[in-house]
């Protein structure tokens, strides 16, 4: 069976306004939200299809780099193949090692639909059939607002809820006191702390992160996601050394040995990876036995479409929730549910909805992902150029943009 084509297709929602999210120290605007689809054709007629960051840059390198590279060979072995890119056209480049990473998942689709087994089976064969999602929203917004919203999103039964705090460091900890009276005892909480250290002269220092970190654990968080620039892994240690809060991060990583120092140097206690733009399913492969052996946990990070937590979730289940034991379900208001926005090319690039019971991801058992893929989008949604999102810091003043992978902290000095 001989791989035709391959093809990445950029996608965008344009939300009829600008959502603009004012924050300690300067304001977010979001314009849009981004998606990829990859398609990849065989002589045989299986197709494939894998889920992609909203990356002009990884478009590209699949479309002039591992597509010519994939097209023409046979598709005996995924791993075989990605061996043989890494010491050809990948070599030396962990940027285009990474944009192959997310096609594969589209062979690994027509590895096992030529089996007629799901993905997971080819993969290792998975231990347990559903994976706990923790319903992820909360975007800049006052205390009281990020109560309520806990628990509506508890109330669709999800059994965690995480949210983005960015108000200063006292109304911070009084949001997360708020919360947790909302839901009660019960619903873990995820404080995603990724804007203290973007917020120029006003972001958090380590001695305020450290006491803000001490004031939350008070209300029992499950975790204190990226509190620290992701680069500075000796603060991470320090911070994780003071034993205050479980802290998680990971999702900007910029490769496979970030991730190793990010865990040998003891800076976390939850690893988070996005398969769609960290790697696929070869590097979180190789980061589980790792995290594994060091007795961790994993959560993926996932912040796009439903076929991206499919394609978690089909790994995920390879493995116990002792290790792999969370997936971000991220909530939109579509059909008036609790949430961030609305973003309904979410859920229609698929035909059919996700199985979720009880805060848990069933995962489907028919050949490849299990759900067919609704190529319909690609034509409803066209492809909007530009970044998404914009952080505009009142000092200094500065207007940052962000692009759709999650391992590029900044995109660059831009204007909405």
């Amino acid at each position: 069976m001989k791989l035709t084509r391959v093809q990445p297709f950029l996608m965008s929602y344009p939300f009829p306004q600008p959502i603009r999210l004012p924050f300690y120290g300067g304001e977010r605007t979001i314009l849009k939200r981004d998606a990829m689809l990859i398609r990849v054709e065989t002589s045989a007629g299986i197709v494939g299809y894998a889920p992609g960051p909203g990356s002009l840059r990884v478009h590209d390198a699949i479309l002039h780099v591992v597509a010519p590279f994939l097209e023409g060979h046979t598709l005996a072995d995924p791993d075989a193949l990605r061996i043989r890119f890494a010491s050809g056209p990948g070599h030396a480049s962990p940027e285009l090692m990474k944009a192959y990473g997310v096609v594969e998942v589209a062979l690994w689709d027509i590895y096992a639909k030529s089996f007629s087994v799901p993905i997971s089976e080819v993969l290792g064969g998975r231990v347990r059939e559903r994976i706990k999602l923790y319903g992820s929203a909360g975007m800049y917004q006052p205390p009281e607002k990020f109560a309520e919203e806990a628990a509506a999103i508890a109330g669709l039964g999800f059994r965690a809820y995480k949210m983005r705090p960015a108000l200063g460091p006292d109304e911070d900890i009084r949001t997360v006191e708020l919360m947790r009276k909302a839901v009660g005892p019960t619903v873990d909480l995820m404080i995603d702390a990724h804007a203290w250290w973007r917020m120029g002269d006003n972001s958090y220092s380590f001695d305020t992160v450290s006491r803000v970190a001490e004031a939350m654990s008070a209300f029992d968080p499950l975790w204190l996601e990226e509190p620290l620039p992701p680069a500075d892994h000796a603060a991470w240690a320090a911070l994780r050394e003071k034993e205050l809060v479980p802290l998680a991060g990971g999702e900007h990583e910029p490769d496979e040995e970030g991730f190793v120092d990010l865990i040998d140097s003891d800076c976390v206690d939850y690893v988070q990876m996005d398969v769609v733009c960290q790697g696929g399913f070869a590097s979180a492969r190789r980061l589980f036995n790792l995290i594994a052996r060091r007795e961790l946990r994993f959560a993926f990070h996932a912040w796009g479409t439903d076929l991206e937590i499919l394609a978690a979730a089909q790994l995920g289940v390879c493995w116990a929730d002792s290790v792999v034991e969370w997936l971000e379900y991220p909530c939109y208001t579509d059909g008036g549910k609790p949430g961030m926005y609305a973003f309904p090319l979410s859920a229609d690039i698929l035909k059919d909805p996700l199985q979720i019971e009880k805060g848990d991801l069933i995962v489907p058992r028919e050949p490849g992902f299990g759900i067919e893929v609704n190529e319909g989008a690609i034509e409803k949604y066209p492809w909007i150029p530009g970044p998404w999102s914009f952080f505009r810091i009142d000092s200094p003043a500065q207007t940052l943009a962000v692009v759709g992978d999650h391992s590029v902290p900044w995109e660059g000095t831009a204007q909405p």
